[in-house]
């Protein structure tokens, strides 16, 4: 196990830039997330680290070695890839072993080793099969067990879960978390599921645009995310963001007044935040007419426009909502998020203060 350390890292292709200065730092033994959009760098990152990227500027070091400049098969680390890439024509015991056949590892402790991590992955009674022969999620074990075998220093993941389905993706999530939770090797996994990102992370790595938008814990993030970037990536469904103006210490959105966390100065610009699930219905709150229900058993999702802007509610309990009803609803006390319209950073309660009229 081993820390990983990135400083002002970047990559170039050509003229054209797309990682910027990226640095950050992973304890020994976390499981950090980077997430973002396509695009955004993540991957081009994880491959850095790997070795499978040039770096065109920056380092990384792994357990306090600066790897810049060594191969992959140097660098003790090893990666598990979104599209498995498993040998067809090698048995699973075969593909977990191949690496240290490479090696020149001893057949017994190869052997020993494909068993360690068959038991840890359930994959005992599938060593003889082929590839062919395997469901997607068996597929990935066999990938991670590769992995395994190594006994790296730094576990990479790629995507591993996008090839699969809905109901499989929920179910290697947790088999991944729990294996992270055995084995306590450091990883670093890329995803664009902020869900994923939010359940399996002790830290998240938000990426946008090849820089990094905030380094946090999941619920740090959800809790006080830094911009409106990170409000609407994170959190499912995404954080209503409603633009407007100050005025007499509500919100202005035009037809509406919001209530605010906290006095700002007036006629500031500002982006108000409200989660989803903190809309409650309130006969004194403002109204906004309802555009689509979408029950989905245990919540209700609500789409409403109030002027300009679209929101989104969730209600637990059950009620009898419609398309074109009028709902008056209340943000709750407390929970709302205010931005700088123009920046679209976040403003707290002191900075607040400081300016307000």
């Amino acid at each position: 196990m081993a820390d990983v350390t990135i400083r002002d890292l970047r990559k170039s292709y050509g003229a054209h830039p797309v990682v910027h200065g990226v640095s950050v730092d992973i304890p020994d033994g976390q499981f950090a997330v980077l997430v973002g959009p396509s695009g955004c760098g993540k991957s081009t990152l994880l491959r850095m680290i790997a070795g499978l990227e040039g770096i065109t500027a920056g380092t990384i070091a792994i357990g306090g070695r600066v790897v810049n400049n060594l191969a992959p098969s140097e660098r003790d680390i090893a990666m598990v890839f979104q599209n498995y890439a498993l040998y067809p024509h090698k048995t699973v015991a075969a593909n977990m072993g191949f690496a240290l056949k490479m090696a020149r590892m001893a057949r017994a402790e190869i052997d020993a080793r494909v068993a360690r991590a068959a038991d840890i992955l359930g994959l005992q009674p599938y060593l003889a099969r082929y590839p062919r022969e395997l469901s997607g999620g068996q597929r990935q074990r066999v990938a991670m067990g590769r992995a395994i075998v190594r006994d790296p220093q730094v576990f990479l993941f790629d995507e591993p879960l996008s090839n699969l389905d809905a109901k499989l993706r929920v179910q290697m999530r947790s088999e991944i978390r729990e294996l992270h939770q055995r084995l306590g090797t450091t990883t670093v996994y890329v995803t664009h599921d902020q869900i994923e990102a939010m359940t399996m992370a002790d830290r998240i790595v938000v990426m946008r645009e090849g820089r990094i938008a905030q380094v946090g814990a999941p619920l740090e993030l959800y809790d006080r995310p830094a911009d409106t970037f990170v409000a609407g990536f994170i959190g499912s469904p995404a954080m209503n963001l409603v633009e407007g103006t100050v005025r007499g210490g509500g919100l202005d959105v035009g037809g509406a007044v919001l209530p605010m966390p906290w006095r700002l100065a007036e006629g500031r610009a500002v982006t108000l935040g409200i989660r989803p699930e903190h809309l409650d219905l309130d006969p004194a709150g403002f109204a906004a007419t309802v555009v689509v229900v979408e029950p989905t058993g245990s919540e209700t999702h609500v789409v409403l426009r109030l002027g300009r802007h679209d929101l989104t509610a969730v209600f637990r309990d059950r009620h009898d909502i419609r398309p074109g009803q009028v709902l008056r609803l209340s943000p709750r006390a407390g929970l709302s998020h205010a931005f700088d319209a123009g920046t679209g950073l976040r403003i707290d309660a002191a900075a607040a203060a400081g300016v307000a009229a």
